[in-house]
């Protein structure tokens, strides 16, 4: 952090501004005044019975020694004033700075909660909390994130070098076809999800999108063909439903990534000869893209999870082989990245039902 050389205060700052300020009109009062005495005529003056009235030589010491002290009283009632209202208005700034060294200290569960109406003290204040509870959220996040890649990263690599500690154990006995094979599948799924990891890490870099015009309907059908044979191996009927979903300005390679996991999900967590319906529509500020699919029932507590990574339909860090768990993160991701969202809910006869909303 940058050494910074010691300074004023802003309070007194503030308090030598309000001070300069009353004296400044206090001046301009007294200048006013010297203007409006020219005007009385100069030299004494008697009335008929003999009254004195004074001239404007008289007047002009009177007014001038009298101005001063009046100006050095001004003075000091600015500096006193203004160093009590500063303090006044300065004490919601205290409570900020505050909870910032509270959070620098790592207490990211502080706030500022700063009561009062709203103005530009309260905006920054509410602003400074939204902020850390994103924050903590993403710390939390990525903190779980960490400790379920540790683990699934680590599966493949310990399975593999059971495999190969076995095979150096006992090197005549073992079935080496069926040993490159195992070690084949497992380094495969290392890969899958390393890339997956990978893309997960990509999407959530928004200041890194490459936004374009990208017709919809077009990455739908392309993903819906891509994604057919594997619904014609596990006897799925993979339909697209006409729609029309226009033009969007997104990162064309991450919202096909998108699509293609919401498909991909679909037929891997579903029933034999199932179903899984994909559909576009075209809205004046979004595109919303619906898959649905059937599949065995499942409560609302689970699918409020399932965007989290390495969390499967048939519970935490467990499921299918095929699967890496973090389909669903990487879609919620990409969908956040481009200022939309990703929304999940169980069918009433089972499977489920996601929405993916991109902004036009």
């Amino acid at each position: 952090m940058r050494e910074r050389a010691p300074g004023l205060s802003i309070r007194l700052k503030l308090t030598l501004s309000y001070a300069a300020f009353v004296v400044i009109v206090g001046i301009a009062v007294f200048v006013v005044g010297f203007l409006v005495l020219r005007f009385v005529p100069d030299g004494n003056l008697y009335s008929e019975s003999g009254t004195f009235t004074p001239g404007r030589g008289d007047l002009i010491d009177v007014f001038v020694r009298y101005a001063w002290y009046a100006v050095l009283a001004l003075a000091v009632i600015g500096l006193g004033g203004g160093w009590v209202v500063s303090g006044l208005m300065l004490r919601p700034l205290h409570r900020i700075t505050d909870a910032a060294r509270a959070v620098r200290g790592g207490d990211l569960a502080h706030r500022v909660d700063l009561p009062g109406r709203r103005d530009e003290l309260t905006e920054l204040a509410d602003t400074f909390d939204a902020m850390l509870a994103r924050v903590e959220l993403t710390l939390d996040e990525q903190q779980r994130f960490a400790a379920n890649a540790s683990h699934e990263l680590r599966t493949p690599h310990a399975t593999m070098r059971t495999l190969l500690e076995v095979a150096r154990a006992d090197p005549d006995g073992i079935d080496l076809e069926r040993l490159l094979h195992r070690l084949d599948l497992t380094n495969e799924r290392a890969i899958r999800l390393t890339e997956a990891l990978l893309a997960l890490a990509r999407s959530t870099r928004a200041g890194e999108l490459s936004r374009e015009p990208v017709d919809v309907d077009a990455v739908i059908a392309a993903v819906a063909d891509e994604a057919r044979p594997d619904a014609d191996a596990a006897r799925l009927d993979l339909a697209v439903l006409p729609g029309t979903g226009g033009i969007a300005r997104v990162d064309e390679t991450l919202m096909r990534q998108a699509v293609a996991n919401l498909v991909r999900n679909a037929l891997v967590h579903n029933i034999h000869g199932g179903w899984a319906r994909v559909a576009v529509t075209g809205r004046d500020d979004e595109v919303v893209v619906d898959v649905d699919n059937s599949g065995e029932v499942l409560s609302r507590e689970l699918v409020a999870t399932l965007p989290e990574p390495f969390v499967r339909g048939a519970g935490r860090t467990r499921g299918r082989a095929d699967g890496t768990g973090l389909g669903l993160a990487i879609v919620a991701s990409i969908a956040r990245a481009h200022g939309g969202h990703l929304e999940l809910w169980p069918g009433e006869a089972g499977g489920l039902r996601a929405r993916l909303r991109l902004p036009r």
